[in-house]
Order: C-alpha cells, then structure tokens, then sequence
C-alpha cells in the first residue's frame, strides 16, 4: 500500500519547510521512492513557480516538472471557491496526487502558507484536503513569541479540528521554541492527548529565523551595487543607521544588516571599515535609501578594498525601509544549501525519527472518502472504456449528465430518440453536446429494429408473445435499448429518470435475466457520507425478502462492494441488537445471518443489530463488545424495502450524502435503474457505476 504523510501547520512562519526537508532525506535514506505534492501555492509574481517545491527538486535532485507538484494556486482557489465550486477543487487535487502517488512509494504532501486568507479558513481547507486525500497528518505550530499557553492552545487546537473530521495525526511539532524550555513544552503538549501521538519540539535557530542578503534584496526590489557573491550572507538583526559616527559605531552586532541613508557616506566607509576591523563586529550587508548613491570618488574608494559587503540601495527612506526589513519572513530557497543542511540536522536531532517512521509505516486508512470513491469509479471506469445507452433523451437532465460525461471522456454513450428533437431540446436548455462523438438511434428507423423484433419474438413467444406485440414494444424505449444490450451492440443501460423501476427492470427480467447463481435481483446505493462511503441494500427492489432471499442479498452486496474497492463488514439490520430480541422480523434477520455465515464462512458479518451499533462505534462496543463489526460496518442490509427506501431517502436528505445508484445485482448484464427525482450527478455516477459493472461480466 502506498504510503503518504500531510503536513500541515496552524499559522504563518510555522516552518514547516524543516519537516519537509526532514522527511525526505529520511524516507530517501531508506530507499524509498518519495514524491512530492503541493495542492495550493501562494501566487506567483511571474511564472507558475513555488519557492518549497523548486527547493525539494534541487536539493534531492528529483526528476518532476514543477507543474505536476501543484493542483492551485491560491487566487486560483480564491475565484472557484467564490463560484461555488468546492467540488471542482477537490477533485483536481486528488487527480494530481493520485498521479504522483502512482509513481512513488511515498508521497510528502504539504499544505498551504496561510497568506492572506483567515487562518480559521485555511486551516479547514487543510483538513478537507487531508480528509479527501485519506492521509494522515503531522501539524508544526511555531512557540516564537508565545506564552506556553499560546502555544499549546493553538496546536491543540489545530489537532482537535483534524481529528473532528477523522483525519489521524500521528504528531505534533513545536517550532521556534525556547531551547531552555523543549522538555517542559513537549509535557505540556502531550497532557489531553492520546498517547500515542507523538510529540517534538525544535528550537528556534537562529540562522532559519533570519533572512538572508538575497532575501532582502528580492523583498525590497533593491539594486546591488556591491557584493554579488555574498548575497547568502546571513543576517542576524539590523540597525538604522541614523545617527552621529561615534554613536553609531556602537550599535554594530555580528552579522547585522545595516539600513542608512544614500548620502551619508560618512557612516557607509565607517561601516566597511569597522566590518574588517579586529575590534568591530562583522556586518553582513548594507542599504542605502532615499534612491541616493555615493559619489565616484567614494564609489572609487570602495571598489578598491580587498574585503567587501553586499551594498544596495532602494528609492523608499529609511524608515519604511526599516520596517520592511523586520517584516521579512526568511524562507529556504534552492541555493541556500546552508539553511537545507541545517534544517535537516535540526530535524534529525529533536524529531524522533524512528518513532515516527514507525507510525508512518503501521498507519492504514479505514474506509475510502467519498471523493476518493468517486476518483477511483471514474479511473477505474476510464481503464477498459464500455459503451452505455441512456434511453431518456428527452430529459434535460440526462444531456446534462452526458456532456459532463463526454468532458471527461469516461464512456461511450447512445442516446435514444430523434435527432432533430435532441438537437432543439440542447438549443433550449444551453447544453453543449459534441453531436459528431454522439451515437444517437431512433428504434422506429434504426437498422436493427427487425432483427430486435425478430429476437424479441423468439425469446418471448412460449409466454404468448405476438409479431404485432413484438413489432409495437420494440419501439418502447426500454425495450428498444436492453435489447441492445443483449445482443451486444451496448455495454449496459441506464433508465428511470422518466420512467417507473418496473418500467426500466421489466425488459431486463423477462430476456437478460439473472445470472445462474441468483435467485433473486436486488439492488445498492453507494451512500456517499461525510467521512465514509457504506453500501446499502435492497432499498429499491424486493418489498419483503424472506430469510434465504436476504442472505443472498447480503452475499451480493458484499461481492459488489469488494469489486468497488470497499473490504465488506456486514450489518444485518433490525430493531434489535445480538440476543436479545424476539419476534418474526428479527428472527429472520438471524436466520439470514447464519445463512451467510455458513454459505460464506469469510465475510465479516454480524446480526441482528441496531443502525446506531452497527456504525457507532461507542454504541457498538456498548452492546455488542466482542464484535469485529459493530461501530464500523459499512455494508447495512435491511430487512424489507420499506426500511431501506426510507432509511437511505431519510440519510441522504438530512445528511446531504450523495447516494449513488441503486446499481442493480443479479442480471447477467447491467441495467440500472434511477430515481425520477434523480439529479444529473446521480444520472452521472450511475453510468459510471454501470461501465464498472460491465467490465466485470
């Protein structure tokens, strides 16, 4: 199983660039292939560059293009997400990780700056993206001028918003802390957590906490006039020079930057003087401001000294100068290997490396997100192309879904009806349809219209089929549209949005029929829920199984939730839960529950139980303790259609949980039957779901 880790941080200058970097010359030590994935990048000021992901490329010398590590950048995001399109954003985030996931055994994923946005928003965009992309996280938080309190408060804070939408934290790092202080720091973060998290803190360094010449310069559009090769000087603090020389002189520190007016070239030749001097602090570089410059003869002077400093100058005064100084973020970049080497030692000396490659290698997912499922169905649907007919052209809905369908290039579709009236209705509704890539028959002139009659009648004829019955039916779109799936000219049909279940199924029951080891079609919805997707079933199909019918029900569902990428732990739903409740309806939940145990001795299976116990996991272990399913089933049989009709209806209105389907089992060839108060993302996942299904018969 592919491995990955989120990093994640609770404000700006967390410096989690340090994690970052960590990591890789870790999991690269251990002979892993590592990839790496930023979803959101702050905005670039010309081209699609990112300072974090040119620095990871350079550095361990990766071979990617800097555009396959992003999905956004952060103006990007701005304007969908103002547009309402949350949905769109994930869906291209998981599509550029899952690409790189393919190609590594490990993926560092690191989460957005926090720039310009409010941290409480930017935070729940990291959990949402964790969440989506199934992986666990490690969250940085800086203690750099904060209170123990502060501090402690802002990570446990962070951890509680992760671990609110079931995102597993393996740890938490403190940053910039007081070096005097880590243990008492580590003690305080670890009281109110689980045990097992795993808890580190680095001190603040003093050379990742300031900026460099380089830095300064980018930041301020300063021209050099002197020093080119020195512009990875270091800083340590800055001085305003602003003041009498011999006052002046004193506030020199090592590796200060100094920030003085052009025109003072008193203090500049001081300055250059007392950074070669034995009794003077060295400087690391200087400022002029004002747009000033010294004069030639000055000029002259300095480019004859044997030592010299970065010397800029900008247009702004020296006071605006000054604060802008202070405001600098330092940052790593790609040629600062000074700042990368330390980040990594910093990192291999107070983060518990083996403790946490541990955690990264025991660490396995429980269940799939919704998003994911639905990236996996149309991976999966993409990999062996199938062609489905949608009978219901004169549904807006259903053009609607096939142009999102044609977009993605997921299938091949039919559409059944007129062309002239398909082409009015898109005018109509503002629907673009490429028409030249669009198969579209009608069945009153379609080439096989005599042979279908002709095929209807034979198989129909012991049951008192007529030519003139055969002849008017087949133009019945239904009809028209499972016979093509029967005699192979489609892969699968999808009906219902304007037309009853017996309507759509009808057909199907009487010449496509069940498969030899199905006694009984039945149906599930793939319910889509916040954190979770768990299999339904029947709730569209059999009114009221009896023991054996459900049992096979349960087996069907399991199969069809296995091939769905879902490990099926069964719950065999009733009013009651283990031994203790008596009457006709429970006890033919337990009947079908022992029948399956004895069919299919290696499914995970437990009934009866309650809805509550069968997904709760405080409730499951309160009433059935011993159970390795209660708290965390996610394929729930119900005991007859009433229950299940209106227990999937009642989850999908009050949770908004997209509930996919119902996908029809049993058939030797899939038909599959929709609501006709489908939506044109229900009519979209079910063709989907039926090219999957197609592939597999």
């Amino acid at each position: 199983m592919k491995k990955a880790l989120y990093i994640a941080t609770t404000e700006p200058g967390s410096g989690k660039s340090i994690i970052a970097l960590g990591l890789f010359n870790m999991l690269l030590g251990k002979g892993a292939k590592v990839g790496y994935f930023r979803p959101i990048i702050g905005d670039a000021k010309s081209d699609n560059t990112d300072n974090h992901i040119d620095t990871i490329r350079s550095y361990f010398n990766l071979d990617f293009n800097s555009e396959e590590a992003y999905a956004f950048t952060r103006n990007d995001v701005t304007v969908k997400r103002n547009e309402g399109r949350i949905d769109e954003i994930l869906d291209v985030i998981i599509k550029k990780y899952k690409a790189i996931e393919a190609k590594n055994d490990f993926v560092i994923v690191e989460g957005t700056d926090f720039s310009n946005e409010s941290y409480a928003f930017e935070l729940d965009a990291n959990v949402l993206i964790a969440k989506n992309l199934g992986i666990p996280a490690l969250i940085v938080g800086h203690a750099d001028d904060k209170t123990l309190e502060e501090c402690i408060g802002a990570l446990h804070m962070a951890y509680d918003s992760f671990k609110d939408k079931e995102v597993e934290v393996l740890g938490i790092v403190a940053n910039k802390a007081d070096k005097n202080k880590l243990t008492v720091l580590k003690k305080a973060l670890k009281r109110n957590l689980h045990k097992d998290i795993l808890i580190d803190a680095i001190p603040k360094i003093d050379l990742l906490a300031n900026p460099t010449i380089k830095e300064i310069v980018q930041n301020l559009n300063a021209k050099v006039l002197f020093g080119n090769d020195f512009l990875h000087n270091q800083t340590s603090t800055f001085v305003a020079g602003a003041m009498q020389l011999r006052n002046f002189l004193t506030h020199l520190k090592d590796d200060c930057f100094v920030v003085m007016p052009g025109d003072r070239a008193d203090l500049l030749l001081a300055t250059l003087q007392a950074n070669i001097s034995s009794k003077y602090p060295k400087i690391s570089g200087i400022v002029l401001t004002g747009g000033l410059t010294p004069e030639k003869s000055v000029l002259k002077l300095i480019k004859g000294l044997s030592a010299i400093v970065p010397i800029v100058t900008v247009e702004e005064g020296t006071f605006a100068i000054t604060n802008k100084v202070g405001a600098i973020k330092p940052q790593i970049y790609a040629d600062n290997v000074t700042k990368i080497r330390t980040s990594i030692r910093a990192f291999e000396k107070y983060v518990d490396t083996e403790a946490l490659n541990k955690k990264l290698v025991d660490f396995t997912p429980e269940g799939i997100t919704p998003k994911m499922f639905q990236y996996n169905l149309q991976q999966r649907a993409k990999k062996h192309r199938k062609h489905i007919v949608l009978p219901e052209s004169s549904d807006a809905r259903v053009l609607r879904a096939v142009a999102r369908l044609q977009n993605l290039d997921i299938v091949d579709i039919t559409l059944l009806g007129d062309k002239v009236l398909i082409k009015n209705l898109l005018m109509r509704k503002g629907i673009k349809l490429n028409l030249k890539k669009l198969n579209i028959v009608n069945p009153l002139t379609s080439e096989y219209y005599a042979d279908y009659v002709e095929t209807f009648y034979n198989l129909r004829k012991h049951k008192g089929i007529n030519h003139a019955v055969a002849e008017d039916l087949m133009t019945d779109v239904s009809y028209f549209g499972t016979m093509m799936v029967y005699k192979g000219h489609a892969d699968g049909m999808v009906s219902g949005a304007a037309h009853t279940t017996q309507h759509t199924i009808r057909p199907a029951l009487q010449f496509i029929k069940t498969r030899p080891d199905v006694s009984v079609v039945s149906s599930i919805f793939f319910m889509c829920l916040d954190d979770r997707v768990s299999v339904f079933g029947d709730c569209a199909i059999n009114p009221n199984p009896n023991a054996a019918q459900l049992a096979e029900i349960a087996i069907s569902s399991a199969i069809s939730s296995k091939a769905f990428g879902i490990d099926p732990k069964i719950a065999m739903l009733s009013y009651s839960s283990g031994k203790s409740g008596k009457g006709e309806d429970v006890d033919k939940v337990r009947e079908a529950t022992e029948i399956v145990k004895k069919l299919r001795p290696d499914l995970a299976i437990e009934g009866p139980i309650q809805y509550d116990a069968a997904v709760d996991k405080r409730v499951g272990h309160s009433k059935l303790p011993d159970s390795k399913v209660a708290g965390q089933a996610n394929v729930l049989i119900f005991p007859d259609l009433n229950t299940g009709n209106n227990t999937y209806k009642a989850v999908q209105r009050e949770t908004g949980a997209l509930a996919i389907g119902p996908m029809l089992q049993g058939l030797n060839k899939p038909i599959n039957d929709l609501s006709r108060g489908c939506t044109v993302e229900d009519i979209f996942n079910t063709v989907i779901i039926t090219a999957i299904q197609a592939q597999d018969l």
